[in-house]
């Protein structure tokens, strides 16, 4: 799989920093980069603890989340799952990490759609109408689309940017990233995943929208699903292929279930 490296890496040259995860949820993610090549290379771990190590998947949803957006031709940041030898603290760990590059161009800054947001709209404007002014529309439903099959709980204000180029003075929204927070990433236990409802409509983070999915799958229109490639059962195992030897089939099988189910329950087969 060109996604997915199997072979273990030395990465134990990265230096890791903690960084803490928004409002709303716990424990912390570490991150880390490496500008020593031509085009620089970030690098995040899963959900780690100091004293069990790293003990989260959300690097594996990555992959997952990428290849369903590759199958709806939807615009997002690459992923690469990397096996890797990490040093945290002083400690080795073996785990998968995920790799990717620096989306901007050579003249382009960033800030995030919240700020943006902050100094452009009209008075009374909501984010998702402030989207569509830009004309930033086929967007935002793709976004509200895919967080809506693999219930995004971390779409917050930051985790849209905007990209400014200095030089023509023109934006553009960065290709969707973060999509680590999705999924089963809670469960961390066989208990935990049989009692899991896919179909829960569960709080979340969403500056563009409300803090549920199903209201906000609503807010796109019919024709942007009558375009839209109608997903097979057969597209999962294309998806999950080659994650079976990372990830327990316990796992694959509950992350098939909520993408078919919520699928389903758009009513588009």
């Amino acid at each position: 799989m060109k996604d997915i490296i199997y072979e273990l890496n030395d990465m134990r040259y990265l230096s890791w920093a903690k960084t803490r995860k928004s409002s709303g949820t716990a424990g912390s993610f570490l991150k880390s980069c490496d500008d020593t090549g031509k085009r620089k290379k970030y690098y995040k771990l899963s959900d780690s603890d100091p004293v069990y190590g790293i003990t989260g998947h959300e690097c594996v949803n990555e992959i997952v989340v990428q290849r369903l957006m590759d199958l709806f031709g939807i615009e997002h940041l690459k992923y690469t799952l990397i096996h890797a030898l990490v040093t945290i603290e002083g400690k080795d760990y073996e785990t998968y990490l995920c790799e990717s590059d620096d989306y901007k161009n050579a003249d382009e800054g960033k800030v995030s759609l919240e700020d943006y947001y902050s100094i452009k709209r009209i008075s009374g404007e909501s984010p998702f109408e402030f989207c569509k002014r830009m004309g930033w529309e086929q967007y935002i439903y793709e976004m509200l689309f895919i967080d809506y099959l693999v219930l995004n709980r971390d779409r917050h204000g930051a985790n849209i940017e905007v990209l400014r180029d200095l030089k023509t003075k023109t934006v553009r929204l960065a290709p969707l990233f973060d999509h680590g927070l999705s999924l089963v990433c809670r469960c961390h236990s066989k208990d935990e995943l049989d009692v899991f409802d896919v179909l829960e409509d569960r709080k979340v983070q969403a500056f563009v929208g409300t803090s549920s999915t199903f209201e906000n799958v609503n807010l796109i229109p019919k024709s942007f699903f009558e375009k839209l490639h109608k997903l097979q059962k057969a597209d999962l195992d294309s998806i999950f292929e080659g994650l079976d030897t990372i990830i327990g089939k316990e796992y694959i099988d509950k992350m098939r279930s909520m993408i078919w189910e919520r699928w389903c329950k758009l009513g588009y087969i």
